[in-house]
């Protein structure tokens, strides 16, 4: 390597380490816009073949007005079928969590305690462990209660950078994977092997886990919903990150808010929910996630969810998506050095 070459890898390394720090501030942004519009590609081809016609025999501009015209619609669906949704629900989990933190919950704290002294002769402050739940979660997640403005202002800001992105991202998609694949110093053959299992595993962690994890949760937060637990969005959102756990991840939820009703004299209630979580909301689990995910990622459960928990702490909530294609890609990676390399 000459003095040359050195100098250039020397400047791209140091031009990636100040990319990197400019990004960090919003990277969960960044992140949330390149897997939405991984989403979202399909679609915006589809949508862009039916306008084909009317644009067919035109000028290459008149045909890039065509595509602007696909992503701003599905820039649009998004924000109505996924943005608003998501603000909303995360306006009435902060509203939950902070009335848990400042012990104003709607559960019937004192029937709890009554009966655990009744069956333990024991007396447990359960208020009091809700509480400081309430501001570990405050404090971890906002940064307190202060935290909560200062953090409303910073998403609003990186929703309008992903919205702006995702717009670029489907319009430039095909392009930035061209020049991806020119980048690659591999032959032709490998590196359509290597892209086609990152894509299959993103696809599968991406569509699968979370889409069963998410449609876990929301089944289960209906039915909580119909017995009357209270706080049922904060359980709901809690439920979205325990159902990432094969088996018992929703259960952590439904069964001791089954249990609950059943304390506080409930009892029907309880019961219909224990047989509604046992009936349909584990048969999600047991049925869709091998079959939506388990053919598409190849990836262990257990490695997902060290994807997931890993990926939250370091990123943050992309960090769900983040984590686990990481960790699809290594074993991607490796595979294609196996398949085509490895000649040991």
């Amino acid at each position: 390597m000459n003095r040359g070459q050195s100098f250039l890898l020397l400047l791209i390394a140091l031009v990636a380490v100040l990319t990197l720090v400019i990004v960090s501030p919003f990277i969960e942004y960044v992140i949330a816009s390149v897997i939405l519009a991984y989403v979202l590609f399909p679609f915006h081809e589809f949508l862009s073949e039916r306008l084909a016609p009317v644009a067919e025999g035109r000028s290459a501009l008149t045909v890039r007005a065509t595509e602007m015209a696909s992503a701003v619609a599905l820039i649009i669906g998004s924000i109505v079928a996924v943005i608003i949704p998501f603000v909303y629900i995360s306006f009435v989990f902060v509203q939950d969590l902070t009335a848990i933190a400042a012990g104003e919950s709607d559960i019937d704290v004192v029937a709890i305690e009554a009966r655990i002294a009744e069956l333990t002769g024991e007396e447990f402050d359960i208020e009091g462990w809700l509480v400081t739940t309430g501001d570990v979660l405050l404090d971890t997640l906002f940064g307190g209660l202060g935290g909560i403005l200062t953090s409303a202002l910073r998403a609003s800001l990186g929703l309008a950078l992903a919205l702006f992105l995702l717009y670029y991202t489907l319009m430039d998609g095909p392009q930035f994977v061209s020049w991806l694949r020119s980048m690659i110093p591999l032959p032709a053959d490998v590196t359509d092997d290597l892209l086609t299992k990152v894509d299959a595993t993103t696809r599968g962690v991406v569509i699968g886990h979370i889409s069963v994890a998410l449609l876990q949760a929301l089944i289960a937060g209906a039915g909580l919903w119909v017995v009357g637990i209270p706080n049922v969005v904060f359980w709901t959102f809690v439920m979205a990150i325990l159902a990432l756990l094969p088996l018992i991840g929703a259960f952590l939820v439904w069964g001791p808010a089954a249990a609950y009703l059943v304390v506080i004299d409930e009892v029907t209630a309880g019961i219909l929910l224990a047989v509604y979580g046992v009936a349909v909301v584990s048969m999600v689990d047991n049925y869709a996630r091998p079959l939506v995910i388990d053919q598409q990622a190849h990836l262990n459960p257990g490695v997902i969810l060290v994807g997931v928990f890993g990926g939250v702490y370091s990123v943050g909530f992309t960090g769900l998506f983040v984590g686990p294609i990481v960790i699809g890609v290594l074993a991607a990676t490796l595979e294609t050095f196996r398949e085509d390399y490895d000649t040991m």
